[in-house]
């Protein structure tokens, strides 16, 4: 929108066909960087390129085709309309040979500008084209025919800034370099804004001397895939508009799928491969998920999001490592249990996570985090410390220790839950239970595919022995009735008396015993963190 407050009109923003033309233009050399696809197109902006070559070798290679033209031009449209859209920066397309004649060249161009890309590059051979570094001599298109397609392309833009480059093949094709110049100078004359001289030399001198008899009569493009050991200097001293870097992430990509891929193979694990690939939330970040919530705030209906209260507040048993710091806080691969956790939470949509402290609770610190205190940690238990955060205890509600680790499904799984209190159970037989937290259900888990008949709480304790259903894994989730029902409970047990010395079992149990009390079996995929040998294997589950 133009500025009238200060009597001024702000000029409007510059097109890409207006920056891509600048960049080519403009006495100082510039840099195009290959993109194909639009995660890579990102990439090359945030490196800070000022523009993108499409390369079509890099975007055939990309869809398993061959770059022969096998990738017909509404395929390579498709993903330039990726591109386009993931990236501000100008894009100048590897037109190929233009798929065909003057009419396939003109069609491509409208169909080109409509998307927003600034530009293509064609060549002066046949279709299908065949790449430049495969076999020699390969035929070059007559010349007033293919100026004719560069007329064409002309003549269509949609946009005055348009640039159309056109790519001189004499010299992969062993032709001397007076037909080299002779077709520039025919292409130049039929509209091209600029010359992309192409060579597959190891060394860049055909391409000096095509610069020196030239004498910039329009700007000159090169790609030195080949001869890449020539100082960039040179460029700058023979008067080179752009340097094209033409498919080197396609490439660096290949030998980064193909280690990883083969690690995971021979290793059968992900233990040495997670570390050296890119993190998931990276991937978030640079796809824009934080525009994307932006935007689900801006335009959708508020509605009430779950949040999570975590019980941090025993020191725990671990020698050494809780000398100084509670369990929630001991590293795993550097990341605390905490982190691990509220970033799971994160990951299915709770950010609302208040953590109940108590020993050591100045080390209990993480960005995005409330907390709250239980200094009579020493001698209450859960249920006390769970008062603690009454403040929160309304709404949609997820309880967790704060010593356990468990895989992001199991909480989507409590999330989508019907009921109004619901439980995640290991239905696994496990010799280190916490014999408090068994569970005994009204029927059992059967594996049964066709099983779907909901399991209600009957109690939990540690005299279940072989009559347990399973055990909890030290995770629950209530609606806001079931919320209410926790905060009654919670009442309840202060009034008795009972609130300083009572666990969740009971809490949960005395709540069954009035409620409905949903358990969701799973078999594996948790932990939680009680011996030096647990905290070895929580370093190998995450």
């Amino acid at each position: 929108m133009n500025d009238l407050s200060n009597g001024l009109i702000s000029p409007a923003p510059q097109s890409r066909a207006s920056a891509l033309r600048h960049a080519i233009e403009r006495p100082e050399l510039s840099f195009l960087m290959e993109a194909h696809s639009g995660l890579s197109a990102k990439i090359v902006e945030e490196a800070g390129f000022g523009g993108i070559w499409a390369s079509g070798l890099s975007i055939s290679a990309s869809l398993g085709l061959r770059d022969s033209n096998e990738a017909s031009w509404t395929q390579v449209l498709d993903v330039l309309e990726y591109m386009a859209d993931a990236t501000t920066l100008p894009i100048l397309v590897d037109g190929d040979t233009g798929y065909g004649n003057f009419n396939n060249v003109r069609r491509l161009v409208r169909k080109l500008g409509e998307r927003n890309i600034a530009g293509v590059c064609i060549e002066d051979k046949l279709f299908p084209k065949t790449n430049s570094f495969i076999g020699e001599e390969q035929p070059l298109a007559e010349i007033n025919e293919f100026c004719g397609r560069i007329a064409a392309g002309k003549d269509s833009q949609t946009s005055d800034d348009f640039i159309l480059v056109a790519r001189v093949e004499a010299l992969i094709s062993s032709r001397p370099m007076e037909e080299a110049l002779r077709r520039a100078e025919a292409y130049h004359a039929a509209g091209a804004d600029a010359i992309l001289i192409h060579s597959k030399k190891t060394d860049a001198k055909e391409i000096f001397e095509f610069c020196r008899r030239w004498g910039n009569r329009a700007p000159v493009v090169i790609v030195p895939t080949t001869y890449y050991p020539t100082p960039t200097d040179l460029f700058r001293e023979a008067g080179i508009s752009t340097v094209i870097w033409a498919n080197h992430l396609m490439r660096a990509s290949i030998a980064a799928m193909r280690e990883t891929a083969r690690m995971i193979h021979d290793e059968q694990s992900l233990v040495n491969v997670e570390g050296r690939v890119t993190p998931v939330k990276e991937v978030f970040r640079l796809m824009g998920n934080a525009e994307l919530e932006e935007a689900e705030r801006r335009y959708l209906p508020e509605t009430p999001r779950p949040r999570a209260v975590v019980l941090a507040a025993s020191g725990g048993d671990l020698g050494e490592l809780t000398r100084d710091r509670p369990k929630c806080m001991i590293d795993v691969r550097g990341q605390s249990l905490l982190a691990r956790a509220v970033a799971t939470f994160a990951d299915s949509g709770v950010r609302d996570v208040t953590v109940v402290r108590g020993f050591a609770k100045e080390a209990v610190a993480l960005k995005g985090i409330r907390t709250v205190d239980n200094d009579r940690f020493a001698d209450t238990g859960e249920a006390y410390s769970l008062a603690q955060a009454d403040a929160v205890l309304s709404g949609e509600l997820v309880v967790s220790y704060g010593d356990v680790l468990f895989r992001n499904y199991i909480l989507e799984s409590l999330l989508s839950s019907a009921a109004d209190v619901v439980l995640a159970v290991d239905a696994s037989k496990r010799s280190d239970a916490r014999e408090r937290d068994l569970v005994l259900a009204d029927h059992g888990f059967s594996g049964n595919y066709l099983d779907d008949a909901p399991a209600q709480l009957l109690r939990m304790g540690s005299d279940l022995g072989a009559e347990a259903s399973g055990e909890w894994v030290g995770l629950a989730r209530f609606s806001a009735t079931g919320t209410a029902w926790l905060r009654e409970e919670i009442a309840a047990l202060e009034a008795e008396g009972l609130l300083e010395t009572a666990d969740l079992p009971l809490l949960l149990s005395r709540i069954s015993a009035k409620h409905p009390v949903r358990v969701k079996y799973f078999t594996g995929h948790w932990m939680d963190v009680n011996t030096l040998a647990d905290v070895a294997d929580a370093r190998n589950f995450t």
